[in-house]
């Protein structure tokens, strides 16, 4: 029961330390891209990885984690996935509307529980389903505007979820299969996500914003920024990756559109955008559908502890008898031979 608290407490504090530094880098990176001009995402998010694994290496030289050698080629096909999702996304949103983008993201829940229910035969109740639904619908509603199909957005758009989930899904898989921590799958996949971004970020970027990231011109404050943002994103990574190996892929998207919620809320507060009474509506149904999927997926995981304790106590108890039947017939056994 004490190993079961303490794993429940550190599911709560990956869920909040993910809340708290996603919320925390879009805040610092909107105030980078929208008041000081720097709007090369892809290429930023390639040093944040950068960071990510410096620190990493630190933190390993100084003991604070073991490191944990993994296959070659699963780490490096691993990392390239989660490079080329994050392209893909970023291209995504220069070829869509802002509303087909966020449909976009919508669709990477429905689509990992498709995958996993096909190929990992992972079942979903129908209040999971339901709560959802719910969650889809009120997110939808308070971030979703405007709809412009193209051909070439809707096949990113498609290609950028199906990496997405498929990331993810590994993410998950091989913690729990080759039984390494987060921070080890992180430390190890880290450099090979940043090389194809570091490489292919500077173009995408300049394709999207028709500007040269080297040719920009980097003030002091817009350097501070940078460092700001990728300071924050070494604790954004880890608990990406500490949330999806303690959870769900599925529980890490909900957690995220939780997110998007909470960044459309601070956006107004602090920001000061614009905020109109359908994201009020539609942040109050997300809330909902939120918290019906904490409800029910807290209730089906004590059914599934209390099912394990059973089979544990039934195990036991078979093994106690055959032990006293054991017993007993030793004894006979000594009594027949005297």
């Amino acid at each position: 029961m004490g190993e079961m608290s303490g794993f429940q407490l550190g599911v709560v504090g990956a869920l909040f330390l993910s809340v708290a530094s996603s919320v925390s880098i879009v805040i610092c990176n909107k105030a980078l891209m929208t008041n000081l001009g720097f709007q090369f995402a892809t290429t930023l998010t390639s040093w944040h990885l950068m960071v990510t694994y410096c620190s990493l290496h630190v933190a390993l030289r100084l003991n604070f984690f073991e490191n944990k050698p993994i296959d070659t080629k699963t780490v490096v096909l691993f990392g390239l996935l989660n490079g080329v999702s994050i392209g893909l996304l970023n291209l995504s949103l220069g070829f869509n509307s802002i509303g087909f983008y966020q449909m976009t993201k919508l669709a990477i829940i429905p689509f990992t529980v498709l995958l996993e229910t096909l190929f990992l035969k992972k079942k979903f109740s129908q209040k999971i389903k339901f709560s959802l639904s719910i969650l889809l619908l009120g997110v939808g509603i308070a971030s979703v505007t405007d709809l412009q199909l193209n051909i070439v957005g809707t096949i990113l758009s498609l290609l950028a979820i199906i990496t997405t989930c498929i990331g993810q899904i590994l993410t998950n898989t091989i913690q729990k299969r080759l039984n390494v921590s987060s921070t080890q799958l992180l430390y190890q996949s880290a450099p090979f996500q940043a090389a194809i971004l570091f490489v292919s970020g500077p173009f995408v970027d300049q394709f999207l914003t028709k500007q040269n990231v080297f040719a920009y011109k980097y003030s002091t404050i817009v350097l501070g920024f940078i460092i700001l943002s990728c300071l924050i994103a070494v604790i954004v990574n880890f608990s990406t990756f500490l949330v999806i190996g303690k959870t769900s892929p599925v529980t890490y998207q909900v957690l995220g559109h939780l997110k998007t919620c909470l960044v459309l809320g601070l956006g107004y507060t602090l920001l000061h955008d614009p905020f109109t009474s359908r994201n009020i509506i539609g942040i109050l149904i997300a809330m909902v559908g939120m918290g019906l999927y904490s409800y029910f997926c807290t209730i089906e995981t004590k059914r599934k502890q209390v099912g394990e304790i059973s089979s544990l106590s039934q195990i036991k108890d078979r093994d106690t008898s055959a032990s006293l039947l054991a017993s007993h017939q030793d004894k006979e056994n000594k009594n027949a031979i005297v």
